[in-house]
């Protein structure tokens, strides 16, 4: 072959081969900023301009500068909100003085937990203890809320308000009462001194709560040394090591890991007593009435009997998962077959993959970052008329040079707001996977404008490699829709105050929009859109999306009574005292409400971290996935890429925040107001195989 002909042949070839390569990898902006890394800035003397844009957070010390420019302007706002006649303008000034605090302290939050320096994270921390500590003075401002009762106490000035602006002053109200505003100045410092307390006591527990439990070297089979952490001569064990294959190893974690700590057991108890006189304090029967309040739920005796509802209804398929899972174990280990709690993780996932084939690994060439979120993006763009665009952050404004920023925006109303994405796994970040919000939206009299929503994202996912970009397990997957989902509740909203924006809703109602956006995440008309192999550009079979959402049925029964038994759990410890240990009460609901064995020495209790955060409402995770899976049922089964229902939803759930009450949004959007038995029944549903799913398995 002459030169020329094998140039000619050379460029034939090439062009196909890059005819080919830009098929599989040609990803619109947003999926092409997810599925390479970030281009570096070049200009080393550009001025940082701050985290988010704050010009004062360029250094740690500026943490101090922002506390205290926000201190100086609550005095005025304090004054302003005190002398203002009773009307509309006294609840601005209040949302005014809200977001004013929020600003500041709600960033601090994400940067004592984010930042990689740490420097910025001892600075955000004592943020956070000075406006807290000012947030607790402020709710037993007697001056303060005298001006807010005024307006309260005049019905004539109340028929005036706005619906939104009567809520807010309501929930304002209700800040100051659970503060115990209404007692005299005596009970009123023992409350505050009771607040300080339990921030402390929270933040013990929560330290406590992820700790690692040691062990002597000696104490474990030298074989299994190298499944734990080596610490001279001891072990250190800092998690359950649910997933592991060796039954020994999962047993020996879950007694060393759930060892009870004297000193952590003492601080739960004294939280839990402290929770419960402020509760009492301040006019409840419990700390369970107090946190209730103002939920869908309302009361405690509302969430005990939709959880003991769900048990009756669930407790034959829970039996069956239950034996199949022995009889799995004694298939594995004929010796050892009683079931344990360290077994049901690693069992029902045996019998998931045994049943339907479901290796993560044959699902994550398909699903690489890039391709998730520009699925994302589709879907948006679909239901709401909205983009996200990514942007390149300034210097300074990203806490590490991975984290993408992406502008949501919509097709008429133009900026929405942002959204952070801190989507990588780094030393020190928290594993969790979470949704902060750094800014509320709010509509601004002092502009004439509104204050753009920010939010971050965090998850901790694998970096892309130099021959792969970062590739998403089904369930890695899952979490990013979820935590969209909370993202895309806070930029769609448009609320005009900010103590009610987006996520600042009650917790039963908060993880709705998530848990709707997991039901998206597995459908095949959605995922059809994205999901294709990163190298070959094919997409991902139906089959195997069916296998998958038939395979979440596998032991289902078992994992939702595992997670009531948490939220019984959480209701008895907030509600009145017992004369018998955390513990013993443990003991107890373990075998009424799940039915495996308790362990002696072991404390679970000490490692559930949600009663932190969630105390006495973890049973929102249930209430509201029975919401989003009416909702899904109801309004997008039939076509989850209706534009007519994308907006129904955004109207009548997400544009309002906490601005309504939770229950009539449910309404709105059902057309029906459901009970608790529409609850139960939508999630026992759930767990029916279906017959569609079966039939094109056999015919694949």
């Amino acid at each position: 072959m002459s030169a020329c002909k094998r140039l000619l042949s050379f460029v034939k070839h090439r062009s196909l081969w890059t005819q080919v390569r830009r098929n599989v990898t040609t990803w619109s902006p947003v999926g092409a900023a997810f599925n390479a890394k970030p281009v570096r800035r070049l200009d080393r003397f550009e001025k940082s301009v701050g985290l988010f844009g704050v010009p004062e957070l360029s250094c740690p010390a500026g943490f101090q500068a922002a506390t205290k420019t926000a201190l100086k302007n609550t005095q005025l706002l304090v004054q302003r909100a005190c002398s203002c006649p009773p009307g509309v303008e006294t609840v601005e000034s209040f949302d005014q003085l809200s977001d004013n605090l929020c600003k500041v302290a709600d960033l601090a939050d994400f940067v004592k937990v984010a930042h990689p320096d740490q420097a910025f994270r001892e600075a955000a921390e004592k943020t956070c203890i000075e406006i807290g500590t000012v947030v607790e003075k402020l709710n037993t401002n007697v001056e303060l809320c005298k001006s807010l009762k005024n307006l309260l106490d005049n019905p004539d000035i109340v028929a005036q308000l706005d619906p939104d602006t009567r809520r807010v002053a309501e929930l304002f109200m209700f800040d100051f009462e659970i503060s115990g505003i209404h007692l005299d100045e005596k009970l009123r410092k023992e409350a505050v001194a009771l607040h300080v307390n339990l921030l402390d006591l929270n933040n013990e527990f929560l330290v406590g709560s992820h700790m690692p439990n040691r062990i002597a070297r000696s104490a474990i089979p030298e074989h299994l040394h190298l499944h734990f952490a080596n610490e001279g001569s001891f072990i250190q064990v800092g998690g359950l090591h649910a997933d592991s294959p060796d039954d020994l190893v999962r047993e020996i974690a879950y007694r060393i890991y759930l060892y009870p700590n004297a000193d952590l057991m003492a601080c739960l108890e004294e939280l839990l007593k402290c929770r419960y006189k402020l509760a009492k304090l301040v006019g409840y029967e419990s700390f369970c009435h107090r946190a209730l309040k103002g939920t869908m739920a309302k009361t405690p005796e509302t969430v005990m009997s939709f959880l003991q509802l769900l048990t009756d209804k669930l407790s034959d398929r829970t039996a069956k998962d239950f034996k199949m899972m022995r009889d799995m174990k004694k298939k594995l280990n004929p010796r050892n077959s009683e079931l344990m709690p360290w077994d049901h993780p690693f069992l029902s996932g045996v019998l998931r993959a045994e049943r339907y084939n479901i290796e993560p690994s044959l699902y994550s060439p398909y699903l690489s970052l890039g391709a998730c979120m520009e699925g994302l993006n589709n879907l948006f763009t679909q239901l709401y008329g909205v983009s996200l665009m990514s942007e390149h952050p300034s210097a300074g404004e990203v806490w590490s040079e991975d984290v993408r920023k992406l502008a949501v925006v919509h097709e008429t109303e133009g900026l929405l707001g942002y959204i952070y994405c801190d989507f990588f796994h780094r030393s020190d970040k928290p594993h969790q996977d979470c949704h902060f919000t750094i800014r509320g939206g709010r509509w601004c009299q002092e502009t004439g404008q509104y204050q753009l929503p920010v939010v971050v994202l965090m998850l901790s996912l694998p970096h892309p490699t130099k021959s792969a970009p970062t590739l998403l397990t089904p369930g890695m997957m899952e979490n990013l829709f979820h935590e969209m989902g909370h993202a895309m509740h806070s930029m769609l909203g448009r609320t005009r105050y900010q103590h009610v924006t987006g996520t600042r809703c009650s917790t039963d109602f908060a993880e709705v929009p998530s848990i709707l956006m997991e039901y998206f995440a597995t459908d095949y008309r959605v995922i059809s859109q994205f999901a294709r192999h990163y190298e070959t550009g094919q997409p991902l079979p139906e089959s195997m999306v069916a296998r998958l959402c038939e395979s979440k049925k596998v032991c289902g029964a078992a994992d939702t009574q595992l997670q009531i038994f948490y939220a019984v759990l959480d209701q008895i410890y907030h509600g009145k005292p017992q004369n018998r240990s955390t513990t013993e009460i443990l003991k107890e609901m373990q075998e009424k409400f799940y039915g495996l064995p308790y362990t002696s020495n072991t404390a679970w209790q000490l490692r559930f971290s949600h009663l932190i955060g969630y105390g006495a409402k973890y049973y929102s995770y249930l209430m509201s996935r029975a919401v989003a899976s009416m909702v899904w049922r109801q309004c997008f089964v039939q076509d989850p890429l209706n534009r007519d229902m994308g907006e129904r939803y955004r109207r009548e759930m997400l544009a309002h925040g906490g601005a309504k009450e939770p229950m009539l949004m449910v309404e709105g959007m059902l057309q029906r107001r459901p009970t608790i038995e529409d609850f139960v029944d939508a999630l026992v549903s759930e767990l029916n195989p279906n017959f569609e799913t079966f039939i094109m398995d056999s015919e694949s």
